[in-house]
């Protein structure tokens, strides 16, 4: 029987670099805060429990975690002194856990699951600690592995401490362990801070568990895999990373990108077989794309489900709760914001749909726009199968209309509709016959009067 897991992911850090108000883990790659990685990277590798250590200096971090994953899921670092102080911060959270434990980080969110399963298996099959490290095509600044004859880690040197035969070795220290609970807490406790900076070091526990009979193996993964952000120049290579991988997954997938690198994904994107995407799209948090349906250019979605083979763009914008049938049409300059569209519905351009339900086969003409809200509150729009909303109508909500009804171009509608009727609201046509050529000669007119004056 395998045995249990645990997850400590160290967020403490004061993250300086970033310049902003909003704490280095909490910023975004992919839609999705860099700490929500590492998280949803420890969930999938079955961990019973996620401890997330903190600072005090940063209280959203723990905020964020107790929504993400309950209250007693932080421990607080104060103050900051090392790495291997933060892990043992979590102590008190982790008492009694019998099992393994990962460390990993929340400015650093993708450590890929299937390589810390290979962590945590490695882990069962030789015993002791395990890291993670990889090959670095500049190791500068990195810690690097120092491996013995018997081919298992013997220390860790920092980069700063390092000689110059040390630092052509390439093998770098990611900083992701994997060790038993007890053994890993045991270890820290001796860990002590007599260096420059008067810190404890995570990476003395490699050290100290050899003198202890406890050897350190090495993973070697992809220095992908411990890409890191502290700055905003960090943050946005490692969202070109993210996209890089995304539009590669896409295309294999099955889904035709005209130029991958215009097309922007999120993390939780689910695009099917034979989609085809053009040039400039960007697909927010929550969005499904059905088979076969296409994306025109210069479309932004956001929390929405697109149905099979419908037809979308180019100029349109999905905002949360939308969501579209089988074969709808979605033209240019369209907005939908929480709304269901039946299949084969259509609005085909230069119009705004909010709040409202739109049933099978209807048609939604030009410039039509639902009044969902008066300022205070929202209200739902119910337009029939078959309905026809003519061009520039103006739909005040809450109102229905009915099956196979019609609207009249211009109107604006504050009643029910029943089936198969046509409503019509706007004022009655009035013609003055002869107004517009005795205009025309009464401008010419003055106009010929001040040009002769000047």
């Amino acid at each position: 029987m395998s045995r249990a897991r645990a997850a400590i992911i160290l967020a403490a850090g004061q993250g300086t670099r970033m310049k902003s108000a909003l704490p280095k883990v909490l910023h975004e790659v992919g839609g999705r805060a860099m700490l929500d990685w590492s998280i949803a990277a420890a969930s999938n590798t079955g961990a019973a429990k996620t401890i997330v250590v903190a600072g005090k200096h940063s209280p959203a971090v723990a905020d964020h975690v107790a929504k993400v994953l309950g209250d007693g899921a932080s421990a607080i670092q104060d103050p900051p002194l090392g790495t291997a102080h933060a892990v043992r911060a979590a102590a008190n959270a982790l008492a009694g856990f019998d099992g393994d434990v990962i460390i990993l980080y929340g400015d650093a969110p993708f450590v890929p699951p299937e390589r810390i399963e290979e962590m945590f298996a490695m882990r069962a099959a030789h015993g002791g600690l395990v890291v993670l490290g990889f090959k670095a095509a500049d190791p500068t600044g990195y810690g690097r592995l120092m491996l013995g004859a018997d081919g298992v880690v013997e220390r860790i040197v920092e980069h700063k401490d390092a000689s110059e035969s040390e630092r052509a070795n390439r093998l770098c220290n990611s900083g992701v362990m994997c060790a038993d609970a007890k053994l890993l807490f045991e270890l820290l406790a001796q860990v002590k801070n007599e260096n420059a900076k008067g810190e404890y070091y995570l990476t003395d526990v490699v050290a100290l568990g050899r003198a202890a009979g406890h050897k350190t193996h090495v993973l070697i993964g992809e220095e992908s895999d411990a890409l890191g952000v502290n700055s905003k120049v960090e943050l946005a290579a490692a969202e070109a990373g993210f996209q890089k991988r995304a539009r590669i997954a896409a295309m294999e997938a099955g889904v035709t990108l005209i130029d991958p690198d215009t097309v922007f994904f999120s993390y939780d994107t689910e695009i099917a077989a034979d989609v085809v995407i053009e040039p400039n799209v960007f697909f927010g948090k929550g969005v499904k794309v059905g088979k076969g349906a296409r994306v025109h250019a210069f479309c932004h979605f956001e929390k929405t489900e697109i149905g099979e083979n419908a037809e979308i763009g180019p100029f349109a914008r999905f905002r949360p709760g939308s969501k579209l049938g089988k074969k709808t049409k979605i033209g240019n300059f369209v907005e939908v914001k929480n709304s269901v569209l039946g299949d084969g519905a259509k609005a085909s351009h230069l119009s705004y749909i909010g709040d409202t339900d739109v049933g099978a086969g209807a048609n939604i003409g030009a410039g039509t726009i639902v009044c969902n809200y008066d300022g205070f509150d929202k209200y739902r729009t119910t337009i029939g199968a078959e309905a026809f909303i003519g061009s520039n109508t103006a739909l005040v909500a809450p109102v229905k209309i009915g099956d196979r009804a019609y609207t009249g171009t211009g109107s604006v509608i504050t009643r029910d509709v029943p089936d198969g009727a046509l409503g019509v609201a706007r004022g009655r046509q009035t013609n003055l016959e002869g107004w517009a050529d005795k205009n025309r000669e009464k401008k010419r007119a003055e106009k010929a009067k001040k040009d002769q004056a000047e």
